[in-house]
């Protein structure tokens, strides 16, 4: 089992942004972006990144799809998320009740900062902040020559 960046550690994130949006669905781009935003908040004037800023690091939207949806799978198998048929995005994903409450008993610092870049990422960027354009403005730009809000709009 791979340690960082596996399912575990992204279910953890996951679950972090689930239950920050709380009852709100996410889908499984807007987790994606949520989830780069979260860890390289300074990129958009958030608060300091969880982690470094590698080169290489718009890369990991692409690769991370199949963990993020196995990820999933173990949060909806634990009953701490639930998939669901969005309105206008197909396939959503939704903290239970459950979700929220373990995320609030789990008291280790990374997860703590997590929460608090969570709280930035869902409230304060993502509401402004078109996904889909975002995306392809990470996969296609260098972030540092990005804006606070790389596509401003809506989320879709």
């Amino acid at each position: 089992m791979k340690p960082l960046n596996g399912p575990l550690e992204i279910g953890v994130r996951a679950l972090v942004l689930l239950s920050e949006s709380h009852p709100d669905a996410l889908d499984l781009a807007e987790i994606a972006l949520l989830d780069y935003a979260m860890l390289h908040s300074a990129e958009f004037d958030g608060p300091p990144s969880l982690h470094p800023d590698l080169p290489a690091r718009t890369g990991e939207l692409a690769l991370k799809r199949t963990i993020f949806e196995q990820a999933l799978l173990v949060l909806i198998r634990a009953g701490l998320a639930e998939l669901e048929t969005g309105d206008r995005t197909g396939l959503v994903y939704r903290a239970t009740e459950r979700g929220p409450a373990f995320v609030d008993i789990l008291r280790a610092p990374y997860v703590l900062q997590l929460r608090e870049r969570a709280k930035w990422a869902v409230h304060e960027w993502a509401p402004n902040t078109n996904v889909r354009v975002a995306t392809h403005a990470l996969l296609t730009t260098h972030p540092a020559s990005m804006n606070k809000h790389p596509s401003e709009g809506h989320r879709e």
